[in-house]
């Protein structure tokens, strides 16, 4: 799936502590084809209320805020506006901030060492709901899926799953986390876009997935596809 820019510039409230960094942001996302700032917020709870009234197709989300830190805030967009992704920029590349904040429904994360042209990427990426990842958080991701660390387990609100993936299920998630529709995925696959659609309602049922997005964060956390770096 291409993350050109489309003809209406992707929406996107930055969410950030400090005051300095938050204006940066704003400044540099504004020099930045395809992007519009839509609003900006000091701390989680405000960005929360800034989502329900601009709904931008993105936020750009620190973790470490006062009250209502990024996790929660991101828990709670996602929860209240699932077409908002968010994005985290953060200082932090931890197991426990990295696996809280994907499982809170973050689809892209970055450290605040990333470049204009990566921060670009990852907001055009999220609006086109793909995923994209810093590098570091990629390794740690795939490292915490390989000791099968419990925090890995499953998107937010996850139930058990009912079974590995067959191979051909595996494939179609793969598709999937590259970024395919069905239709896609039928003629890559040479199949009826009935049977893709039988897949991928299985896909959900063994992954505790609500939608395609939760379905890609378990692709990259279970080693199932590796996200865009």
């Amino acid at each position: 799936m291409s993350t050109e820019p489309s003809a209406e510039p992707v929406g996107v409230v930055v969410a950030d502590d400090q005051s300095a960094v938050r204006e940066g942001l704003v400044l540099l996302l504004g020099t930045l084809p395809g992007i519009v700032v839509t609003g900006e917020a000091a701390d989680g709870e405000a960005a929360v209320q800034l989502v329900a009234e601009v709904r931008p197709q993105v936020v750009l989300m620190d973790l470490n805020m006062p009250g209502c830190d990024g996790v929660e805030a991101t828990r709670r967009v996602t929860a209240g506006h699932p077409d908002t992704r968010v994005v985290v920029l953060t200082t932090y590349a931890d197991d426990a901030s990295i696996m809280g904040a994907l499982q809170a429904g973050a689809l892209g994360y970055l450290t605040k060492d990333a470049t204009r042209a990566e921060i670009g990427r990852a907001v055009l990426a999220a609006a086109a709901g793909q995923a994209v990842l810093d590098s570091g958080v990629q390794q740690r991701l795939l490292s915490a899926a390989a000791r099968g660390v419990p925090a890995a387990a499953g998107p937010v609100g996850a139930a058990a799953g009912d079974g590995e993936l067959t191979p051909r299920e595996a494939e179609v998630l793969r598709l999937i986390a590259g970024g395919q529709s069905n239709r896609e995925i039928a003629r890559s696959l040479f199949v009826s876009e009935a049977t893709v659609k039988t897949h991928v309602n299985r896909i959900f049922a063994k992954t505790g997935s609500r939608d395609r997005t939760q379905a890609v964060r378990y692709a990259y956390a279970h080693g199932y596809s590796e996200p865009t770096a």
